[in-house]
Parts: structure tokens; C-alpha cells; sequence
């Protein structure tokens, strides 16, 4: 085994489970999820004897899953308005029928409300939020200034704050 393949082979033992999660959080599916996840590690597979080492490997393969699941949902938002059906309709409706989603109501609620948030504030609370990371970091990923995420991620907490406020009346 040459040395590309065995720091591949690190890369997906070490992030396959978290950038799994990281992909589902925005794709709302499982079978999505696999699919996105596979693509991502094709890309990264593909992009790797060229990465310098410019931002910790961590940070480079989240960005690389961040796109590829957002252009995986651009593609179902082309999808859907083709369908003349809201891709936010549909990732609604994925989570409700989602057999592997196991969250109580409450859950359910908080889930729907964070895909009702435009792309860029989803992705934002997503990593702030559930995978309680550093701006900085999540700086690095989606490549926007660490005072752009703060307002994005502030904005996206009220958004969904008062969601829920709306849907426990």
C-alpha cells in the first residue's frame, strides 16, 4: 500500500462517522447521506496529491462534504421546482418519514426548523450548534469571516427560536 492510500485510509476510519453526520444534519436522509458521503470521499480521494497542508485536514474534508451536500441540494432544489414542490417541502417531509430518525416531537420540531433556514445560516448552526465548532474553524470550512458566521449564526438561532415558539402553540 503506497503512502496516498494509507492516508486516505486514515482519513475515512478518522471523519467517516462524523462527516456522515455532518452531511445527514443537511441532507435530512440517510440514503442521501451514503450517497453524498461516498461522492465526498471521491473528491477527496481524487483531490488529496494536491492538498498542501494550507488548513488542517479536518477543516478541508468538512469543506469538501459541505459542498458536495449543498450541491447535492441544489440539485433537488432544481428537482423540485421541476416537480413545482419546495425543496424545503420535501426535506420536511424526508424528516417525518425517515425511518432512522428516532427524535421525539420535540426533535421533529427543532429538525424541520433548522431546514426551513436559508443554506448558508443551516450549515452555519449545524457546526456551531451540534458540532460545537470554533468560528475560526468554521471559518476555514465555508470560507466567510468569523464576524459574517457570528451574525449568521445569531440570525439562524432567532429564526429557529421562534419557530418553535410558533409550532408548541
Amino acid at each position: 500500500m503506497d503512502n496516498l492510500e494509507q492516508v486516505f485510509n486514515e482519513i475515512v476510519e478518522q471523519y467517516r462517522e462524523r462527516l456522515y453526520w455532518h452531511i445527514r444534519s443537511l441532507v435530512c436522509s440517510h440514503e442521501d447521506a451514503d450517497d453524498v458521503l461516498q461522492d465526498t470521499f471521491i473528491k477527496i480521494w481524487k483531490a488529496l496529491p494536491s492538498f498542501r497542508g494550507d488548513s488542517e485536514l479536518f477543516t478541508w474534508a468538512y469543506r469538501i462534504a459541505t459542498n458536495e451536500s449543498l450541491n447535492y441540494l441544489h440539485k433537488q432544489k432544481i428537482r423540485s421546482a421541476l416537480s413545482f414542490e419546495s425543496l424545503r417541502t420535501t426535506l420536511e417531509n424526508r424528516i417525518d418519514d425517515d425511518p432512522w430518525f428516532d427524535g421525539d416531537a420535540l426533535q421533529r420540531d427543532l429538525a424541520k426548523a433548522i431546514q426551513g433556514l436559508p443554506e448558508k445560516q443551516r450549515v452555519v448552526f449545524q457546526l456551531r450548534y451540534f458540532e460545537e465548532l470554533p468560528y475560526e474553524q468554521i471559518s476555514e470550512i465555508t470560507g466567510t469571516s468569523v464576524g459574517a458566521l457570528k451574525a449568521s449564526y445569531h440570525i439562524a438561532y432567532e429564526k429557529i427560536k421562534e419557530k418553535l415558539k410558533l409550532s408548541s402553540l
